[in-house]
This record gives C-alpha cells, structure tokens and sequence, in this order.
C-alpha cells in the first residue's frame, strides 16, 4: 500500500490498465487459494481429511498460485497484496516442503519446531493485521481470525493439542471469510453492482 492507495483497494483493486492492456484483478486468485487451502488443511486438522490433499493443493494453489498473484499485485503498486500474497504463498511452500522433508527424514522436525515455525508466521500476521482492518471489514476479520488461529495453533504446539482443534473450526472461518471477500470482487465485476458488501474500514 502507498501514500495514495484507498482503503478499498488495498488488496481488491479494480483491474489497472498498462500498455492499453486490461489486466486482471489478481486479488481473487490469491484470495481463492488463500481461503481454499487454509479450510482444506482445517479438514485435517479437525481429522476429517489426510494429508495427502493438503501437501499437493498447499504447494500449487495455495503456494504457487498465491505466489503468482501477489508478483501482480506488486506490478500494480499494491504493496500489501504483494507482501500478503507472496508471503502467504510462500508460507504454503515452506509448509508443504516441511511436511514432506519430515515424512521422508530429510531434516525432520519436533513438534515444538513446528510450532516456532508457527509462531514467527503469528507474529508476521499480527502486523500485517492492521493494514487489513483499513481495507474493508471483510478483509479485516480474514486477517484477524487468522491471527487467532495462528495464536490456538502455537498454543496447540507447545501445550495442549485440543489447542490445534479449535483453531481448525475456528480457521474454517477465516478461510470463508477470504473466499466472501474473493467472491464481493467476482460478482461486484461480474454484475456491475455489490452483491456481497464487505463493509467499511474498521479502523481509519
């Protein structure tokens, strides 16, 4: 975000125009594979799904594809889209490739390791939080229920597990928070109107 970027389009920007080219608004593809994974991996974590799905949706859409869409937001002069959905994606990578490093004893981890790996991402959250809250109430509870669940996983990770259960259901809503919000940009293009309002910064 710079000095003259409005709090509507911190992340969910209306397509910019270069070289008399439309370009998309690569928010709703970092907001996809944003929410879609986070609820897959809660799937897991509550014990409904393996990890199988997780590994291979975390590396591509939620890694990969977050990756990509956060490159375009900063070729659009998006500062946060660009640190979330880089950071984000790359959150996805590295977790993936921990799991599949631990799985075939290529530098395996404790669950305490886990959980430091969990706590610096918490910390990284809880500053980007605020940026998100003067977007739009919608983006603000995406960053703030992930800042939750962030906090329940470490405390699941270095005490009890029951801790790692309830931030599953309670990141079930974070990642339907960012599909809503992805959704208010599809359809407000789409239709020509809002459909799905995501209500006005929560902070000024």
């Amino acid at each position: 975000m710079n000095a003259n970027t409005p709090p509507d389009q911190i992340i969910t920007a209306e397509p910019v125009a270069h070289n008399h080219a439309t370009h998309g608004n690569p928010a709703v593809v970092g907001l996809a594979g944003f929410g879609m994974t986070t609820i897959l991996l809660q799937f897991h974590n509550v014990g409904w799904a393996s990890l199988g799905p997780v590994i291979w949706t975390g590396l591509i859409f939620g890694g990969l594809a977050q990756l990509i869409a956060g490159l375009h937001e900063g070729r659009i002069g998006n500062n946060f889209g660009y640190a979330a959905f880089t950071s984000y994606g790359c959150f996805w990578i590295a977790l993936c490739l921990i799991q599949i490093g631990n799985a075939t004893g290529i530098f395996p981890i404790s669950h305490t390791d886990l959980g430091w790996f969990l706590a610096i991402w918490t910390i990284y959250t809880a500053i980007m939080t605020p940026g998100a809250m003067r977007a739009s109430t919608g983006l603000g509870l995406v960053f703030i229920t992930l800042l939750i669940g962030f906090t329940l996983l470490v405390a699941g990770h270095f005490g009890p597990p029951a801790f790692n259960v309830i931030a599953g259901y309670e990141l079930m809503l974070c990642g339907a928070s960012a599909l809503y919000v992805m959704a208010h940009t599809i359809y407000k293009d789409a239709f020509g109107r809002d459909l799905l309002p995501v209500g006005k910064p929560m902070i000024g």
